[in-house]
C-alpha cells in the first residue's frame, strides 16, 4: 500500500484519485502518522442485491398479516371525510 503525505495528496488530489480508481490503495500521512487510508468504493451489482436477499428468510405468516393490516388502515384513512375549511 502506497503512503503520500496530505500535502502531497492536497497538491496531486487528481492523479490521487486516478490511482485509487485503478484500484490502488494509499495511506495518507500528517507528521508521519497515518490519518486516512483511501480505497475503491465497493461496487454492487443487482447479482449482489439478488444475492443479499437470499440470505434473508422469507417472510412467516405474521408478517404477511401485519402488512395487510396496515394496507386495510392506510385505505381507511382515505375514506375518512376530511374537513376542507
Amino acid at each position: 500500500m502506497r503512503t503520500i503525505s496530505a500535502t502531497e495528496a492536497s497538491r496531486h488530489f487528481s492523479d490521487l484519485l486516478d490511482a485509487i480508481e485503478a484500484g490502488d490503495a494509499v495511506v495518507v500521512t500528517r507528521g508521519n502518522r497515518p490519518i486516512a487510508e483511501i480505497r475503491p468504493a465497493p461496487r454492487h451489482t443487482g447479482r449482489d442485491l439478488r444475492e443479499a436477499l437470499q440470505r434473508i428468510p422469507p417472510p412467516d405468516d405474521r408478517f404477511r398479516t401485519d402488512i395487510a393490516e396496515a394496507l386495510d388502515y392506510v385505505v381507511d384513512m382515505t375514506e375518512i371525510p376530511w374537513d376542507d375549511d
